[in-house]
């Protein structure tokens, strides 16, 4: 296992505790808003744009982690019927409109934060739009390097850190 790969490693079990601890935030703030509005008769102004924070980093913090374990929605019905050698540059044809959407998709988030990085939250005021959408580009560049990943070292799917949650 190379250098790259172990450090994939440690930015797969980042992304996905940083994606756990931001839906548990949001499980909780939740029922914490509901009951002060219908119980307490008290509307709080926090925990919805909190949830909303906490959704956008479990997405697109989350979604690198999906795309290394291999539990990402895929629609194979072509591909199976292809040959392996087929299937093999299928796969390596996806990874490049993979790497392509995550460069779109990082620049376009990253200027998005640029331009809102000073406007602040009505609710939250400590917080900006910038760095409210920063897990975007993040996202986007922790699946850029997941893709890398896959092409250079291969498949990771069924190594043991990546099947740690026993989804496979």
């Amino acid at each position: 296992m190379t250098a790259f790969c172990r450090l994939m490693d440690g930015l797969y079990l980042l992304c996905m505790c940083i994606a756990t601890v931001a839906l548990l935030i949001m499980v909780t703030v939740i029922p914490i808003g509901i009951f002060a509005r219908y119980v307490l008769n008290g509307a709080l102004a926090w925990p919805e744009p909190v949830a909303i924070i906490c959704m956008i980093i479990f997405t697109f913090i989350g979604a690198p982690v999906g795309l290394r374990a291999g539990t990402h929605i895929c629609v194979s019905m072509v591909t199976d019927r292809l040959s392996p050698r087929a299937q093999s540059y299928a796969l390596r044809f996806c990874d490049l409109l993979m790497i392509a959407t995550c460069i779109i998709i990082f620049r376009a988030s990253y200027n998005l934060c640029e331009a809102m990085w000073i406007q602040q939250l009505a609710s939250l005021p400590d917080v900006t739009y910038g760095q409210m959408y920063l897990p975007i580009p993040l996202g986007a560049l922790f699946t850029l390097l997941f893709v890398v990943e896959r092409l250079v070292c291969g498949e990771q799917t069924q190594r043991p850190i990546v099947t740690l949650g026993g989804t496979h």
